[in-house]
């Protein structure tokens, strides 16, 4: 069950100042007088009455306490709840309060490099950096134990699984990835870290991947197998595209009717545009001089 958060409002401490002394001006007042009784004689419960008065105004002066702007004061009275106080300034509430003070201001998180598998059950070392802030000070106070130390556990478990979820890289289109994806991971990431320490009265602003690589035992592995996979895909696109203008350059000779060309030698024409498109190094041309057909 979460804890209800309740605002609530105390005295201006520069009134109550005001207020004390002048009934510290009125307690001396009754001290100097009370000798001065018919016959000399002090009545026994006019000091008492007395002592009790000026217990109670000393009492009165440890009620005061101040508070930084975005820094509340949850107040419990015997270990009961009575409400938060989130106005800065100097501030005066019953003395028996205990003022528990929260911070409500933005904290950064920065958490340790962690080892997890990906997707792919890759190795991989990953971290994350957080920015969070308590928005419920009673659930944070009275629900959790410790709720920065919540925070940053249920950092660590919520990094876990999100990279669990998605592969290292990846050359697929449209298949995301933790380093080729990085603001979508970033949103899956808040969005589930916000989940978890809703609980404890907390508003996750930013998570964000600060440290991502391959383990170190197969770091060397992985940046071949990720070179291989790039040299594929590049030579994949070149090959296609290839294919495209010898498919152009032909229906628009065909088209202009600048040269008939029998299917053999379409075919020596297609192999010699895919060598000179698709080849990694330099093409020297032999030039023809003479005719086509022997």
């Amino acid at each position: 069950m979460q804890t209800r958060e309740i605002e609530t409002r105390t005295w201006n401490g520069w009134l109550v100042v005001t207020l004390l002394l002048i009934a510290g001006a009125a307690l001396a007042v009754y001290w100097v007088k009370l000798p001065w009784l018919p016959h000399n004689q002090p009545d026994t419960w006019r000091i008492v009455l007395g002592a009790l008065l000026s217990l109670l105004w000393l009492f009165l002066w440890f009620g005061f306490f101040m508070l930084q702007p975005n820094v509340a004061a949850v107040l419990l009275l015997f270990g009961k709840y009575t409400g938060t106080v989130k106005d800065s300034g100097f501030k005066w509430a019953n003395p028996l309060l205990l003022k528990k003070k929260v911070s409500l201001r933005a904290h950064n998180l920065n958490g340790q490099t962690i080892k997890v598998n990906d997707n792919r059950g890759n190795p991989i070392e990953i971290a994350a950096v957080l920015v969070w802030r308590v928005s419920n000070t009673a659930q944070a106070v009275f629900d959790v134990e410790d709720f920065s130390s919540y925070v940053a556990i249920q950092s660590e478990s919520a990094l876990r699984h999100m990279a669990s979820a998605y592969p290292y890289d990846t050359t697929h289109e449209g298949e995301l990835s933790l380093r080729g994806s990085m603001d979508e991971v970033s949103v899956a990431l808040q969005r589930e870290l916000q989940e978890r320490v809703s609980k404890a009265g907390v508003v996750v602003d930013e998570a964000r991947l600060s440290h991502l690589a391959y383990a170190a035992e197969i770091a060397g592995v992985m940046l071949q197998r990720q070179q291989a996979e790039a040299i594929i895909a590049a030579r994949s696109r070149i090959v296609d595209g290839a294919v495209g203008m010898v498919e152009m350059a032909l229906e628009k000779l065909e088209a202009h009717g600048t040269v008939h060309l029998d299917e053999e030698r379409k075919a020596a024409m297609v192999s010699n545009l895919l060598v000179v498109l698709c080849g990694d190094k330099a093409v020297h041309p032999v030039v023809n001089t003479g005719t086509l057909y022997t």
